[in-house]
């Protein structure tokens, strides 16, 4: 079957995105290093223990009965050559990353499920002058991944959740025409093919609700108040009452750090003080990211010889410079020097941190909280007691009303499980800005919102509604979070009543 690009008339035509699955990723992972276990029921398990819980099976396991939230053991007595292992967090980060990578070369702007690896949504529309149809999009798509030796899926079509579900159940690609055939594709799904909790999918296997279709059946307002929160955003997902935008992950730039030498280095020790210098401030970069490097290159320029490159592994991703450091110091001790260096050059690739890792990774002078407060205590001697204040939530339906000031007595001590990750800090104006007329709340192409000087807008968020005060002035608010070319992000609204646009702080 082959679609055009454009030849879908209904209003999803400019938004078609493909669901690319590689169903068990951890799993094919795994398999990867032992290609003798695909002929066997195989499992991935969160620790080498009898009593460890399955987290993914591939379909030999399934069809012995096998499931997902099952202890190792369990599975065993139904299948007694299931085969299992662990696939560490750091491989999986890793795995991702680089099907992330090969997935850009057909479409720029992909989002990769943050509750599921191996899933990724593609962004389809605006492909026509490099593929001729949709259909032969897909399927270059799948036969790049097989050629990676990955086992997926790709199906294109108009929502996230009908082309996820329909991912599950489908073979090699799947491309639908009208958003009522992938409506009803998705309403034929089996729950448990879908990535929910175990307990919640047993519960309503018992109650006899096994498809997509006889979820959708329950009442929303039940399914919350007995299931919680995240069956009823699951429910409202299915039925196309949530919708989010395509929120793609942008290819980010190398972590580098160079030093030009004004003059030859021969001496290790020297060398691996200068080395250290860099990696100190690589290692900042990569917090900055919420990541621990995976990966060092380093990189040196000889005397005479050319560049050398050595890469360098953790046994797992680290920010401890100690620990880098001596794996540099054994590779140069090991190799040796054989000209003077003249050029030093470390490139960082990074997975995901843990939180533990990044509380215990500090950038520059610790807190002095002591100072801290003595400084509070000299600004109210000088300026009055009212002079230093902190923000207090309270109850308000509008922003500017949410919040009041009370005196602050002294800096506290952040609480447990704080880290030193970087907090965005919304700064609300006293009084919102009105803003030169705009688009409409559904467009932001080309809006100079503060002017030349700071860029146009290009990505609006949003809205985020806000209504109330109709016991007073009847208010409703229709809030963005705006995007400039020069990287700022302003936080804008749309008054409905009055139709002007105002500008209510920002996000620094």
């Amino acid at each position: 079957m082959r679609v055009g690009m454009g030849s879908v008339k209904t209003r999803y035509a400019v938004d078609r995105l493909a669901c690319v699955s590689v169903p068990a990723f951890p799993l094919q992972l795994l398999v990867r290093c032992h290609p003798e276990w695909a002929a066997h029921p195989t499992a991935v398990v969160a620790e080498d223990k009898p009593q460890a819980p399955i987290l993914w099976v591939n379909e030999k396991a399934r069809r012995a009965g096998v499931r997902a939230g099952q202890r190792y053991a369990a599975g065993l007595s139904l299948a007694a050559n299931l085969r299992a292992g662990v696939v560490l967090p750091a491989e999986i980060a890793e795995g991702v990353m680089s099907l992330l990578d090969q997935l850009r070369r057909f479409t720029p702007e992909i989002e990769p499920a943050a509750e599921e690896p191996g899933v990724f949504w593609l962004n389809g529309t605006g492909l026509d002058l490099l593929f001729p149809s949709l259909q032969e999009w897909a399927w270059a798509v799948h036969a790049d991944l097989k050629t990676a030796g990955f086992t997926a899926t790709v199906v294109v079509g108009f929502t996230r959740f009908g082309t996820y579900a329909a991912a599950k159940i489908r073979q090699t690609t799947v491309v639908f025409d009208e958003p009522a055939r992938e409506r009803a594709a998705a309403r034929q799904v089996p729950l448990d093919r879908l990535d929910l909790d175990p307990v919640f999918r047993d519960t309503l296997g018992k109650l006899g609700i096994k498809t997509v279709g006889a979820l959708l059946a329950l009442p929303a307002g039940g399914l919350h108040e007995r299931f919680g929160p995240m069956a009823h955003r699951l429910w409202r997902m299915a039925s196309e009452a949530l919708w989010t935008p395509l929120q793609p992950k942008p290819p980010e730039e190398p972590i580098r750090q160079t030093l030009i030498l004004d003059d030859p280095e021969t001496d290790l020790t020297r060398l691996l003080f200068l080395v250290k210098q860099l990696l100190h401030s690589l290692l900042a970069a990569l917090v900055v990211r919420g990541e621990a490097l995976a990966e060092l290159a380093l990189r040196l320029l000889l005397d005479r010889t050319g560049w050398r490159e050595e890469r360098l592994r953790p046994a797992a991703p680290a920010l401890d410079a100690v620990q880098l450091l001596d794996l540099v110091r054994l590779r140069l001790e090991a190799q040796g020097l054989p000209a003077g260096v003249l050029e030093i050059e470390l490139e960082a690739h990074g997975l995901p941190a843990t939180r533990e890792q990044l509380r215990f990774f500090t950038v520059g002078p610790k807190r002095d909280l002591a100072a801290a407060n003595r400084a509070l205590a000299r600004l109210r001697a000088e300026l009055g007691e009212g002079a230093v204040v902190r923000a207090r939530l309270a109850a308000g339906h509008l922003p500017d009303a949410s919040f009041s000031w009370e005196p602050l007595a002294e800096v506290a001590p952040p609480r447990p499980g704080q880290g030193t990750m970087r907090t965005l800090v919304r700064r609300i104006f006293s009084k919102p800005v009105p803003l030169p007329p705009g688009p409409r709340p559904t467009h932001d192409d080309g809006w100079l919102l503060l002017g030349p000087a700071h860029g146009s807008v290009t990505r609006l968020r949003g809205p985020y509604v806000i209504s109330g005060g109709w016991w007073e002035r009847a208010a409703h608010r229709e809030y963005y979070f705006a995007e400039t070319r020069r990287g700022e992000y302003l936080w804008v609204y749309y008054d409905r009543p009055r139709r002007q646009w105002f500008l209510q702080g920002r996000v620094e």
